[in-house]
């Protein structure tokens, strides 16, 4: 069985419903919209668990509940995140800490709260969504792009704790997709970002949600450790 968090829109959405297409159990978790989570389970027959991924005992309450009255979860899809923009010079405290709690903490979270489940069953994947702006930083985002960032490492010593009991660890690092996130920025920053992408063109999220689902299956089952990057040739290294 699988969950992702932040399951019900955007990339977590596109996440579950390959998932779920590729034969899976699967469960969403959200923190904010009930109505449209409750639309989402309604469209999609996933069901939506409602917790905030920053509070590790909401995550480790969350799960226990969610192996309950679903079933063990072998799969986990970190994909949860918010973002609070602004230069250094402007940015609160707030909002560094709550993006760190968030995108960050609830990575170590909701491993705290599946990851030993996987190790006793001696077979898991846990996939984190960091971001090309954690490879590369991004103007006016310390925050994101240091929780980000901080994603890919966290992935890395996991995967090492993983690997001899058949749990594998890895990131994707999506670049700009068409998101509900991402058409929030202005037009003219928009254009500049699509100036700088050599396919010529932001993602879909189903592009990212396939690379999900090759890296929950079967066939990664030597991979671990890695980040795939999902960005259109944005950053290259």
């Amino acid at each position: 069985m699988a969950i992702v968090t932040g399951g019900t829109r955007g990339i977590g959405k596109a996440i579950a419903l390959r998932l779920k297409e590729r034969g899976l159990t699967v469960v969403a978790s959200y923190a904010g919209n009930e109505a449209a989570a409750q639309t989402f389970t309604k469209e999609t027959d996933i069901p939506a668990f409602k917790w905030d991924v920053g509070d590790h005992d909401a995550c480790l309450e969350g799960c226990a509940r969610v192996e309950a009255e679903v079933g063990p979860i072998d799969i986990l899809v970190n994909n949860a995140g918010i973002t609070r923009d602004g230069t250094l010079h402007r940015m609160s405290w707030d909002d560094w800490s709550e993006v760190i709690r968030i995108n960050l903490g609830g990575c170590f979270n909701m491993a705290k709260a599946t990851f030993p489940g996987m190790r006793e069953r001696r077979w898991g994947r846990v996939i984190n969504i960091g971001s090309v702006n954690g490879q590369a930083g991004q103007y006016g985002q310390v925050n994101y792009a240091a929780a980000k960032s901080g994603i890919h490492g966290f992935t890395k010593a996991l995967a090492q704790e993983g690997a001899k009991f058949g749990v594998t660890a890895n990131a994707i690092a999506p670049g700009y997709v068409d998101t509900d996130m991402v058409a929030a920025v202005p037009d003219t920053v928009l254009e500049k970002i699509v100036s700088n992408i050599p396919v010529g063109r932001l993602g879909h999220a189903d592009e990212i949600a396939r690379g999900v689902a090759f890296l929950a299956s079967d066939n990664a089952a030597f991979i671990t450790g890695s980040t795939l990057s999902i960005n259109g040739g944005q950053h290259m290294y």
